[in-house]
């Protein structure tokens, strides 16, 4: 399983485009900068990740992709969907979209699935609604899918409720779902979390498959960095609601520019590491803890956890600098971090 892009045209247009993304959420300490400049562009076929810790802003931004933010939620910027500006439209354009032409499967599906309707109701509606089928022609069209994504015993199981099916089947009943009405755009946010090793790899392998069969763009959020090195052709490292690295994910994991990428990377499990004096090694990690929304600092994020800080760190935010094709770090450290290894 690779993570090469769908072969597009020469100079098309890109499906997705995030420009100088803001949201301000209120909270009990007063408004605070949840996401501060993200930007990227997204094509059709192409497979993009979002990385790193919890509370960075990875699920905030896929939920503005989706329009559901936090009620009295502030957003500034801009996201275009093929050309239509989402940032500002109405309730009814973004229920119109939503289910249609972006599809999520969400990270827990047992709520993410309504308790109260069948599974086979539960697909069925996006074709009823954005459709327009009939109840019967929905429903077949509701058992294709779910043999698409190879839920076994699947006629069996379309009057079933989502308790009485597994977490990995629950999770392929959400996958189906989001793909009913045949979106543009499939937004993954952390799929495959507390599924064992087996399945999680089944489900990966079925999003690969179906990503690479329909052409649609893929936005997948993960901790899990050898899923993403799977999984996605480019990569966004975030930390403290932007975008601190990002580029061709096997040229970003290569060199590792920005000091939080490295630590993430340190910090991953690997299999077959030696044991000192008997015992298996301790997990690297990095020092301090995520700041809350309403403590990030005026200059660089993660300044107050990066051991190559300095002074200057603290006053600004760093510029984005080049680091090879495609590739960019916000940090002023760049080039004597590449110099240290």
């Amino acid at each position: 399983m690779s993570a090469a892009a769908v072969a597009l045209p020469i100079n098309a247009p890109p499906l997705l485009e995030v420009t100088d993304l803001r949201v301000v959420l209120n909270t009990p300490r007063g408004p605070a900068q949840a996401l501060r400049g993200v930007g990227f562009s997204l094509a059709r076929g192409a497979t993009l990740g979002l990385i790193g810790e919890s509370g960075c802003g990875k699920s905030l931004t896929a939920l503005a992709l989706m329009g559901l933010l936090p009620e009295g939620a502030r957003v500034s910027g801009s996201i275009r969907l093929n050309g239509q500006e989402l940032v500002g439209a109405s309730d009814a354009a973004l229920c119109a979209l939503r289910g249609d032409r972006i599809g999520m499967v969400f990270q827990e599906p047992m709520t993410s699935l309504n308790p109260l309707h069948t599974i086979g109701h539960q697909i069925a509606e996006p074709l009823r609604l954005h459709r327009g089928m009939a109840r019967s022609a929905a429903r077949a069209e509701a058992l294709r899918l779910l043999d698409r994504v190879r839920l076994p015993q699947a006629a069996q199981r379309l009057d079933a409720y989502p308790h009485q099916l597994s977490g990995g089947q629950r999770q392929r009943v959400t996958i189906a779902m989001a793909l009913a009405c045949g979106p543009d755009l499939l937004i993954a946010d952390e799929p495959t979390t507390a599924l064992d090793v087996t399945i999680q790899r089944e489900l990966l392998e079925l999003l690969h498959e179906l990503v690479a069969d329909r052409g649609m763009a893929l936005l997948m959020i993960s901790h899990d960095l050898a899923v993403m090195a799977r999984m996605v052709a480019t990569l966004l490292v975030m930390y403290g609601g932007t975008v601190v690295e990002s580029g061709p994910t096997a040229q970003v994991f290569a060199q590792r520019a920005h000091p939080y990428t490295r630590g993430l990377y340190a910090a991953r499990p690997r299999l077959g590491t030696p044991r000192v004096d008997g015992r298996k090694p301790r997990l690297a990690t990095i020092p301090g803890r995520v700041p809350e929304l309403a403590d990030l600092p005026p200059g660089c994020p993660f300044a107050d956890r990066c051991a190559w800080a300095i002074d200057a760190c603290r006053a600004a935010p760093p510029a984005p600098v080049g680091v090879a094709a495609g590739h960019v770090a916000r940090c002023i450290r760049v080039g004597e971090l590449g110099a240290i290894g």
